[in-house]
């Protein structure tokens, strides 16, 4: 492969190929094609990099196509290579932030694009705006990998080391992804190992963010087979990443047990899996059949041993599974408590209102509505609750700033709540004690795609609290049989591994199951079926992992780490 004109003697370029050969030499269909990526161009160059960057959501769930984003993040190193022909300084920089948010344009484009179901459910009122989640949201997810792509060129040099500079970039932009105002780590580049069994049993060491290191780490280097200029240059990093690779699964297959996780005596569990449709049939108009729905599935019999509810010791329902407020409805409680015998417990998604003070009654103007986890018990006696913290920007709420000028043009939120939902206290009680069951880490919907964020300290021990099994109501019926809800089912599920704690949960249309706390699936029920599900509870895994216990300590050394290589190579050069 010859080098592109321009780029022979520039100590901060790439050398694409052996500087040996001349321009006439062969070279053969694979150089070629790199060689053409190289030295792409103005509107080609950024159709190269949303095509890489829409080949790569295939490495997530529910394809879980590896190879896929070899290929994307090899052509990602090739184009950020040939940024600095006919440019220098600070506009290589800027032509690589370009790169970065064309590739992460198409990444996000084609990893999301099942949100603009839940424009459909309402088409009435929201179809008009389904170009602001389509295509809205992913053009302002990538200005994150714009500047992933622009830190990495910042300490870019030649050979192995630029891999490292891309880890460091592309990982550290993902964490801000997941972080900044109210984050959305919604398909992490770590997912491309953290759907696999093996390969996501790290997480329990260095989390979802250092998986993400990882992931770049290793699908990255192949990109050197390609532009090497001697075969150590070529081979050396892709062995090491294969070497990697094959050291994640001995150690995830090492962590596996061969036998099941024990369970806790004396808890059966029931969950109910309605498949309520989102749409005009959820209306306070089917009140009373809603609720007969959910009682007769809960006391459906199953098994010669599961006769019904008398079999099981606590019952589960999904997030929203009310078209009212059950807390000031005596009616529909009295008809729950009466099906519930005494000693059983039910756990419930439902929006709740704060209660006024006393003496003043509610009112459209006083009303605050959360969305709430709510235990109820024999005779439909209210217990414990916890609301939801972190809430969906345009789901649940408006954001402030945005909330006068959105309203004004017609838009609201999706839920039809007046004024949207309101954020839970952080320091309020997250870890729900419900009689039969350990310390329940409770979270709503997307709650649980946050690592890290499944254990909030004690406010009042001012240490992490230890729960049991984490649990997780979601409502994933507003995207239909897409993509999106199996998404959201694998990134609760490695919250289980990061936390070593199992994972119990229920959906609406599905996915719900009960999985251990090394990521595997005791049971489940599939995606868009009616269904009841019961289950023993796996126990939690003995003592602390290390991410339970250092978080993000270990991604941000790998991080560092990453950095200096890329900065002491570029000093060399």
């Amino acid at each position: 492969m010859t080098v592109p004109l321009g780029l022979e003697h520039r100590d901060d370029a790439p050398a694409p190929g052996s500087g040996s050969r001349s321009g006439a030499a062969r070279i053969g269909p694979l150089e070629a094609l790199v060689h053409r990526i190289i030295l792409s161009q103005g509107w080609e160059r950024l159709a190269l990099a949303v095509t890489a960057g829409t080949l790569g959501a295939l490495a997530m769930p529910p394809y879980g196509l590896f190879p896929a984003l070899i290929l994307s993040l090899s052509v990602a190193v090739w184009l950020i290579d040939g940024a600095a022909i006919g440019s220098s300084g600070r506009r290589t920089v800027l032509v690589c932030a370009g790169i970065g948010w064309a590739w992460g344009f198409g990444y996000c484009t084609a990893g999301l694009w099942w949100l603009g179901a839940a424009f459909l459910v309402e088409a009435d009122q929201f179809a008009w705006a389904m170009p602001l989640g389509v295509v809205g949201l992913p053009a302002v997810l990538a200005l994150f990998f714009a500047l992933g792509f622009a830190a990495a060129r910042l300490v870019w040099s030649r050979g192995a080391s630029r891999i490292a500079a891309l880890a460091f970039g592309l990982a550290g932009a993902e964490w801000l992804r997941g972080h900044v105002l109210t984050g959305f780590p919604w398909n992490t580049l770590g997912m491309a190992l953290g759907s696999n069994l093996w390969t996501m049993q790290a997480a329990s060491v260095v989390g979802l963010y250092g998986l993400t290191l990882l992931a770049v780490l290793i699908a990255a280097a192949p990109a050197t087979l390609a532009t090497g200029t001697t075969a150590r240059e070529r081979l050396v990093p892709a062995l090491a990443a294969l070497a990697a690779l094959a050291g994640l699964a001995a150690y995830g297959a090492w962590r596996l047990p061969t036998s099941p996780d024990p369970t806790v005596a004396g808890v059966r569990l029931r969950l109910i899996q309605p498949n309520v449709p989102q749409d005009e049939k959820f209306g306070t108009a089917m009140r009373d059949q809603i609720v007969g729905h959910y009682l007769e599935l809960s006391d459906r019999a199953v098994s010669p041993d599961r006769t019904g509810i008398a079999d099981v010791t606590h019952l589960i329902w999904p997030e929203s599974a009310f078209p009212f407020l059950i807390q000031r409805d005596p009616e529909a409680l009295g008809r729950i408590g009466a099906a519930l015998p005494e000693g059983k417990q039910l756990i419930v998604g439902a929006a709740r209102v704060r209660e006024p003070p006393e003496g003043q009654r509610l009112t459209r103007e006083n009303a605050v509505f959360f969305n709430s986890i709510l235990t109820i018990g024999g005779g439909g006696r209210l217990g414990e609750l916890y609301d939801k913290v972190h809430l969906v920007p345009f789901g649940e709420y408006l954001p402030a700033p945005l909330d006068a000028i959105l309203r004004a043009v017609g838009l609201r939120q999706f839920v039809s709540i007046p004024g949207g939902f309101t954020a839970g206290s952080r320091e309020g009680q997250r870890i729900l004690s419900v009689p039969g069951l350990p310390p329940v880490a409770a979270t709503l919907c997307y709650e649980a795609i946050f690592p890290g964020a499944i254990l909030p300290p004690d406010p009042a021990a001012g240490v992490p609290a230890v729960p049991g099994l984490i649990l997780n109501l979601t409502n994933d019926t507003w995207f239909g049989d897409t993509p999106g809800p199996r998404q959201h089912f694998a990134q609760a599920r490695l919250r289980a591994v990061e936390e070593g704690l199992p994972l119990v949960r229920d959906a609406n249309s599905g996915i719900s199951g009960v999985i251990d706390g090394h990521g595997r699936i005791t049971a489940s029920l599939p995606l868009g079926t009616e269904g009841v599900l019961d289950a023993d509870l796996p126990a939690r895994l003995p003592g602390r992992t290390p991410y339970a216990t250092f978080g993000d300590g270990p991604f941000g050394v790998g991080l560092i780490a990453c950095l200096l290589v890329a900065l002491a190579a570029r000093r060399r050069r």
